[in-house]
């Protein structure tokens, strides 16, 4: 059993805690006594939701360049973190301890040359019960990290960065566009 550890002397049910700048007040992923919980979604419709998610990797002009021809050491960096994506978005309940299992019906990740660096981009989907944000943010950040897992050896400066949610549709909460993002 846990050992319940009080927020404060009052001990405040911080499940209902406002947080600022959200227009909900309740943390879904905490009970009343504040302990982590995987949220209960057998009430939810199925509906079809769809989430995108991008990111960046940015290094040396002369590694980009060795990318984008295929002349790094370890072959076509592209391809493996498009798979390494891939593979991650289908096992993001595995990764991250609170998501549900997600049957997904679509998951498509590419990765753009430009400026100093690459643009990564996946689009998950399915219908169900439950959003694909997690799945979307999982793909693009371990194809980030694929990259520099493969290129690191010629820049160890390279930087991750820049890693959101930029479009999600579906569900109770409907649409959502980040500011300053095109879907």
């Amino acid at each position: 059993m846990t050992e319940h550890i009080p927020v404060s002397d009052s001990e405040e049910d911080i499940s209902t805690r406002k947080i600022p700048g959200e227009t909900r007040s309740r943390l879904t992923h905490l009970d009343a006594a504040g302990n982590a919980v995987m949220v209960d979604v057998s009430a939810k419709p199925d509906t079809e939701r769809v989430a995108t998610a991008r990111g960046r990797i940015d290094m040396r002009p002369d590694v980009l360049d060795m990318i984008v021809n295929g002349d790094t050491p370890k072959g076509d960096v592209l391809a493996v973190a498009r798979v390494a994506g891939l593979m991650a978005g289908k096992k993001t309940s595995d990764l991250i301890p609170l998501c549900h299992p997600i049957f997904l019906s679509s998951l498509r990740v590419s990765l753009r040359p430009e400026g100093s660096g690459i643009e990564i981009e996946a689009i998950a989907k399915t219908t169900g019960p439950t959003g694909v944000e997690m799945e979307a943010l999982t793909a693009v950040s371990v194809c980030a990290l694929t990259v520099y897992d493969m290129c690191k050896a010629l820049d160890r400066t390279m930087r991750i960065g820049d890693i959101r949610v930029v479009q999600k549709s579906g569900g109770r909460s409907g649409s959502f566009v980040a500011p300053g993002e095109s879907g």
